[in-house]
This record gives structure tokens, sequence and C-alpha cells, in this order.
């Protein structure tokens, strides 16, 4: 009899070193994952940033653009429709992308049957 319940003993001892394992283990990997998540939002901070960066670049490179527009036709139609065929056009160029924009929306807000479009 002696020697069962020390074999229980023992048993009790091992199932108690391994909860203590496995919350070091769980522990370990909680750790893990907040340190992996810190270093993942740094790396999608600096993305939005420079993304925000060239964007703005984007948006200077094309009033450059447009500016140009009105000016090479300046001699030829005069400021002011100059500036209104510039505009025109730009305004018909958006409303082209936008109702591209549009169609993808409807397109990725579709039902998964594949009924409309």
């Amino acid at each position: 009899m002696k020697h069962d319940s020390s074999e229980a003993a023992g048993i009790i001892a091992l199932a108690r070193q391994l909860m203590r394992d496995a919350r070091a283990w769980i522990s370990a990997e909680i750790g893990f994952y907040q340190a992996l998540i810190g270093d993942r939002m740094r790396d999608a901070k600096m993305a939005i940033a420079f993304a925000v960066l060239a964007l703005v670049l984007a948006n200077a490179a094309l009033i450059a653009l447009l500016i140009g527009g009105i000016l090479i036709l300046l001699p030829y139609v005069g400021a002011f429709w100059a500036t209104l065929i510039v505009i025109g056009l730009t305004l018909a160029i958006a409303a082209i992308l936008g109702l591209s924009a549009l169609d993808h929306v409807k397109r990725a807000l579709r039902s998964p049957t594949g009924g409309d479009r």
C-alpha cells in the first residue's frame, strides 16, 4: 500500500508540474503574439504614412498637370475657355472613374448566390 500512495503522490506532482508548464507556455505564447502584433502595427503605421505621402505627391502632380493643360490651351482659346475645357475633361474622367468604382462596389456587395450584378 505504501508503494501505491507514493506513486499517486508522484503522479499528482507530475500533474502539478504539467499545469505550471502549461501556464508558462501559454504566458510565453501570449507575450510572443503581443510582441508580434506590436511589430506588425509599427509596419502598418509606416505603410499608412508612406501611402498618405504618396497620395499627397500624386495630388500635387495632378494639380500641376491641370495647370499645365490650362497654360497650354491659354494662347489658343483664352483663359476662360482653357479653364472650362480642363475642368470639363477632368470632371468627365472623374465621373467615369466614379461609375467604375460604383460598379465594383456593387459587385463586391452582390449576394453569394450570384443573382444580381
